[in-house]
């Protein structure tokens, strides 16, 4: 389905940018370019604010999609034509984290090189990103009320909700985007550690179903590297015919959830501890970390 291959494009971007604490990358990660050359922009934004944010499905689920799990008994559920939707998000707001700035005090410091290559020239982008506060309201499912491959899509009235908010602060961030090759490996690469670790907080997942109305409620999220108080955040985003490609988490990683309610908040089972969790990839499934392959249909 289309929509998830245009939201995942989305996160990459958002995450690329904006997420997660992380001290400086060195010289030989970020493969940044030194001297007075090239172009310097300095971004002095305090705060951004978004109402609402749509990505468009125009097809839906695919026709001729078949329930064969069928649950609920009787004759499998066959999916005869595919409805427009959309996922929106609601009172999107990035301020700040005044406790961890940029010297410049800006939002973003940006350096813009081209480097011919030896032969493989590049445009190198090497960014740092102030630390932030994210917030993020209601998330929606909605129908869509019109629109086509012509004219634009618009929301329409049927709305189902599937995450009331979630919560982010992050910390100073880099980051180095590497545009026609890439000698890096990827076309953006993370690198360093997040220091502290990584917490997600006030995530609350809703069950519109008539047979639901209640949500899952985490109170926090925490995530370091195992034996460690800091999170590694290398990582690597590429562009391959065959989709995007996300590599990640490399190190084991230890998890605690703190508070989780099932129904309400008030209804919580206590907390979780996950200790060395460790993801493979590859063919023989030997290499460490996640691979995330994303593509159309």
């Amino acid at each position: 389905m289309k929509l998830f291959t245009k939201l995942a494009l989305v996160s990459a971007v958002t995450i690329s940018a904006n997420a997660m604490a992380m001290q400086a990358m060195d010289d030989a990660s970020l493969s940044a370019t030194t001297g007075q050359d090239g172009i310097s922009i300095g971004i002095g934004i305090s705060k951004i604010e978004i109402d609402k944010v749509h990505v468009f499905d125009g097809d839906g689920l695919a026709a001729g999609y078949t329930d064969t799990v069928n649950l609920t008994g009787g004759n499998p559920t066959v999916y005869t034509k595919g409805h427009a939707g959309a996922i929106t998000v609601n009172n999107i707001v990035l301020s700040a984290n005044t406790s961890a700035l940029l010297p410049s005090h800006n939002l973003a410091d940006v350096t813009i090189d081209t480097d011919g290559g030896a032969g493989s020239p590049f445009l190198n982008i090497g960014a740092a990103v102030s630390g932030l506060n994210i917030h993020l309201g209601k998330v929606e499912v909605n129908d869509v009320a019109s629109g086509n491959a012509t004219t634009p899509y618009k929301v329409g009235a049927g709305t189902a909700t599937i995450l009331n908010s979630l919560d982010l602060t992050t910390g100073a961030t880099s980051a180095n985007i590497q545009l026609g090759n890439t000698p890096q490996g990827a076309m953006i690469k993370l690198a360093g550690s997040m220091t502290g670790g990584l917490t997600i907080s006030n995530l609350s997942l809703h069950d519109a179903s008539g047979a639901g109305g209640g949500d899952i409620v985490l109170g926090s999220i925490h995530l370091n590297d195992t034996n460690s108080v800091d999170l590694s955040t290398d990582a690597a985003i590429a562009v391959k015919p065959t989709g995007l490609v996300i590599t990640a988490m490399t190190k084991p990683t230890d998890i605690y959830i703190q508070k989780i309610g099932l129904g309400s908040a008030a209804n919580s089972i206590g907390d979780v501890a996950i200790s060395g969790l460790k993801v493979f990839n590859g063919p023989t499934g030997a290499t460490p970390g996640a691979m995330i392959t994303i593509s159309g249909h």
